[in-house]
C-alpha cells in the first residue's frame, strides 16, 4: 500500500463523510435558525424548544435518505474489501 493509496482512500472516505452528513446537518441549521429567528421575534428564551424541532426534523431527514445513505456506505466498504489484496503489498 503506498502512499498515494492511503491518500486517495482518506480523501474518498472524507468525501463520504461529508455527503453522508451534509442533509442532515443542513436541515438542523435551517430549522435552528428558524426557531432562533421566531424566539428573537417572540422573545422567548426558553432553551428546550430549539432541540425538539432540530430532533424531529433530523430523525425524519434520516428517515428519508436512510437507504440513501446505506447505499453509499455499503458502495464505500465493498470498493474498501476489493482493494484489500493490493494493500497487502
Amino acid at each position: 500500500m503506498d502512499e498515494s493509496m492511503v491518500i486517495n482512500v482518506s480523501q474518498e472516505a472524507m468525501r463520504l463523510t461529508l455527503l453522508v452528513v451534509g442533509p442532515m446537518l443542513l436541515v438542523s441549521m435551517l430549522v435552528g435558525l428558524t426557531v432562533s429567528v421566531l424566539q428573537a421575534a417572540t422573545q422567548i428564551t426558553e432553551q428546550s424548544l430549539t432541540f425538539v424541532p432540530k430532533i424531529l426534523a433530523v430523525g425524519l431527514t434520516l428517515a428519508y435518505t436512510g437507504s440513501w445513505i446505506m447505499q453509499k456506505l455499503v458502495a464505500f466498504m465493498v470498493h474498501m474489501f476489493q482493494l484489500m489484496p493490493s494493500m497487502t503489498h
